[in-house]
């Protein structure tokens, strides 16, 4: 039995016995019940983008122009869902996109994702910015496929850390994001003057990190806050989320020097080509570029020597107005032909989604805000529910589109609407 029916064979099951799912089944559904069980700041965080949100909207609009035309008494009985990327062969064409600071959605947000993308056969791209460190993210999957994002620091010696570490852990890739060497403007969280960050969220692959600890036990003391009820807030949240224990924590600078340390070196806005030049000869691993939207960027990224390149807005959170990845995708690849590896995020919710995405040229997708909201819900278990549902979505979607394998999926299978 395929995912898709498997699936839908629990459900009706489970339905049998008075037992609805926890997750829903529809995106719409699952974005309203995520909502109601998140806290302002985590929504503003998750769900927000850039400026209007016409970003965000024109992922998704990108999808509507296009409609799946299905063929009939093909005759297939079983599907092949498996693709062949950089680093190795995935059980499906899906990955968990990185997300930082996802504790915010749920305690020990980076090892109940981990573990959930372990259970479903699901690589799984560790955040740079994650909550746990990849080592222990690392453990809980066991052998299950992993990646890394990087983002390029300042520092030169902590991104050659981060790297050794992704290598140590068993990364089978490495993905650089070009796409925020600053912040774009994000009016929800700036409404509530919402940084993650500054609240120690979001910086755990940095105080695991020795070269991270070392910058931070140079930097000279800094003068004392103004003291305020929201600055004792910040600090009782640094002080939580810091490695170690609490009550030290309190009494120690390091939490608040740990913070001022990663909101000045965490993101090199001078990022170059001449950079990336350099990162074939720090790593062994294959490297993904994430946030490429350009053809000519994609054409001097595979000049570069890079195994793939994500197409990216990054879910529409860095600037307004700006191209649907959708819409970047079918550009890069009819510049580039068939031969490079592409992978799409950006407006992915349903498994109809990633079939369309497949038959507009990627090879993979990232799966990013349907998941968390699946952790809001109700932790690993959320996430694995969001896994299956788009897992089997797709498959259900290849076997009424009459299609045997990831690549029969092409652009013949598809009309503009």
């Amino acid at each position: 039995m395929g995912a898709g029916l498997s699936r839908l064979s629990t459900i009706y099951r489970q339905g049998a016995l008075g037992r609805r799912p926890a997750v829903p089944a529809d995106f719409a559904e699952l974005e309203r019940r995520a909502e109601r069980a998140s806290s302002a700041k985590a929504w503003a965080y998750v769900a927000g983008g850039a400026g209007e949100g016409r970003t965000m909207r024109r992922n998704r609009a990108a999808f509507e122009r296009w409609a799946i035309v299905p063929r009939m008494l093909s005759g297939h009985v079983e599907r092949d869902l498996s693709v062949e990327l950089p680093g190795g062969r995935h059980d499906t064409p899906v990955l968990l996109a990185p997300v930082g600071a996802g504790a915010l959605m749920g305690a020990d947000s980076d090892l109940r994702i981990a573990r959930a993308a372990a259970a479903t056969g699901t690589a799984y791209v560790f955040s740079n910015q994650g909550c746990n460190p990849m080592e222990d993210c690392a453990a809980a999957m066991g052998d299950a496929s992993r990646w890394f994002q990087l983002y390029w620091s300042k520092d030169e010696q902590l991104v050659d850390s981060l790297i050794a570490r992704a290598e140590a852990a068993g990364a089978a890739a490495l993905v650089v994001t070009l796409d925020t060497t600053v912040l774009g403007w994000r009016p929800q969280d700036l409404n509530l003057g919402s940084l993650p960050f500054s609240r120690g969220q979001g910086i755990a692959q940095y105080t695991s990190d020795p070269r991270f600890r070392e910058i931070v036990a140079g930097r000279p003391p800094q003068p004392a806050a103004e003291v305020t009820l929201g600055a004792i807030r910040t600090l009782l949240a640094m002080t939580r989320n810091h490695p170690g224990a609490f009550w030290s924590n309190l009494r120690s600078p390091a939490p608040r020097a740990a913070v001022e340390t990663f909101l000045d070196i965490y993101s090199n806005p001078g990022l170059s080509w001449e950079h990336l030049a350099t990162l074939r000869g720090r790593t062994r691993l294959p490297i993904v570029l994430k946030g490429i939207l350009h053809p000519d960027d994609a054409r001097r990224a595979f000049d570069a020597g890079v195994d793939a390149i994500v197409v990216s807005n990054h879910g529409g959170r860095q600037i307004d107005n700006a191209v649907a990845s959708l819409d970047a995708l079918v550009t890069i690849r009819a510049a580039l032909g068939p031969s490079p590896t592409l992978l799409l995020d950006s407006g992915i919710r349903t498994g109809a989604d990633v079939f369309t995405a497949l038959a507009l040229g990627a090879n993979a997708v990232l799966l990013g805000r349907p998941y968390m909201y699946g952790l809001a819900l109700a932790g690993q278990s959320g996430v694995e529910d969001v896994i299956r549902n788009v897992i089997a979505e797709l498959e259900l979607t290849m076997a009424l589109a009459g299609i045997p394998d990831i690549a029969s999926i092409t652009r013949d299978c598809l009309v503009e609407a």
